[in-house]
């Protein structure tokens, strides 16, 4: 091409107006660019500060929220920035779309986990510390992530628990509630006096410090059993002295029979012998 024709007015013209789109294009989605990074950024710093601020909202979870906001907000900047340059965004959305169904069909039972591990969070049937039975398994709950529950049984062990399986079966938090109540059940001979061993009971009990006052101990007789008398005893404490009580009162209550002259009734073998 002949440099004169090359650089005539009509060409030099159209050569200027194609880079000054090209400058516009690309300011504009610098601009979008920066703006969308600076907005992404604010808002996830935001919702992280309130999910800290919130004594409803984990800090894992806040944290995840943050995340889930920060990526969502870049991908429609991506989105805009491509669309300036003339690329085709239908189909790429589509394809990105069409990709995250598969990865998540692919990790439909992590993804499971991730949901339930956000609903725990959210809703906090247990927290760290406290003393529950998810999945059939029971332990102190060491951590919680979005994904498992760490759980320390009463011999140490350590117990992962996927948050689906906690989530979707009976969760007991012993931990919940200030109080519990302790039920026993003494049994005692039917030669023996029911009023005397109910008093020892409630005297041996009674003089426990981690034993409730209010509501009192309870006492009743249950059940006439093949050999013995069964006594039901309830008594209400603070929840971290359940245990102690519990053992304690056994071996309290056995002595105070022995001393009360109340016996304690077991099985007996009784020989026979046959002659002849």
């Amino acid at each position: 091409m002949d440099p004169q024709e090359f650089m005539s007015s009509d060409n030099f013209s159209s050569l200027v107006e194609r880079g000054i789109d090209a400058g516009t294009s690309l300011a504009l989605a610098a601009a979008i660019l920066i703006i969308g990074m600076m907005v992404a950024g604010g808002v996830r710093k935001t919702v992280r500060n309130a999910a800290i601020k919130s004594d409803r909202i984990d800090d894992t979870l806040g944290g995840f929220f943050a995340s889930l906001a920060y990526y969502g907000i870049m991908a429609i900047v991506v989105i805009a920035v491509l669309n300036r340059f003339g690329v085709e965004t239908t189909s790429l959305v589509a394809a990105l779309g069409a990709a995250t169904l598969a990865i998540g069909l692919a990790l439909q039972g992590t993804l499971s986990n991730l949901a339930a591990g956000v609903m725990i969070i959210l809703f906090r049937p247990y927290k760290l510390g406290d003393f529950v039975e998810v999945a059939g398994q029971a332990g102190s709950v060491k951590d919680i992530t979005l994904f498992t529950t760490e759980l320390a049984t009463g011999d140490n062990k350590k117990v992962i628990v996927p948050n689906g399986a906690a989530w979707g079966d009976v969760i007991t938090n012993y931990s919940a509630n200030d109080t519990r109540r302790v039920d026993f059940t003494f049994s005692i001979d039917y030669s023996d006096d029911i009023d005397k061993a109910m008093k020892i009971i409630q005297d041996t009990l009674g003089a426990d410090e981690r034993v409730h006052k209010d509501p009192a101990v309870f006492t009743a007789v249950m059940a006439h059993g093949g050999s013995s008398v069964d006594i039901v005893t309830r008594v209400w404490c603070n929840s971290g002295d359940y245990w102690g009580v519990h053992f304690d009162a056994m071996k309290n209550v056995k002595e105070a029979f022995d001393k009360g002259g109340i016996s304690i009734p077991y099985p007996h073998q009784v020989n026979v012998s046959r002659e002849g």
